[in-house]
C-alpha cells in the first residue's frame, strides 16, 4: 500500500479483511465508518484512511 499512516483500528481491520477476501467484514466496516462520518462522531480522518485503503489494497491478495 502506498504511504499513509493508518491510525484507526477499523482501517487496520478493513485492510486485513480485504486482503483475506472477507467481503462481509469489509462491507460492515465501510457501513460503520460511513455512519460515524455521517453523524460527525469522527473527524473525517477515519473515512479518509478507509478510502485510501480501499484504493490501494487488493481484494483477496493473501489468498
Amino acid at each position: 500500500m502506498s504511504e499513509m499512516k493508518i491510525t484507526h483500528q477499523s482501517v487496520h481491520d478493513y485492510i486485513a479483511a480485504k486482503k483475506r477476501g472477507d467481503r462481509a467484514t469489509t462491507d460492515r466496516i465501510v457501513r460503520e465508518v460511513g455512519e460515524r462520518f455521517a453523524t460527525r462522531t469522527t473527524d473525517g480522518s477515519e473515512a479518509a484512511q478507509l478510502l485510501h485503503a480501499s484504493m490501494h489494497v487488493t481484494f483477496g491478495e493473501d489468498q
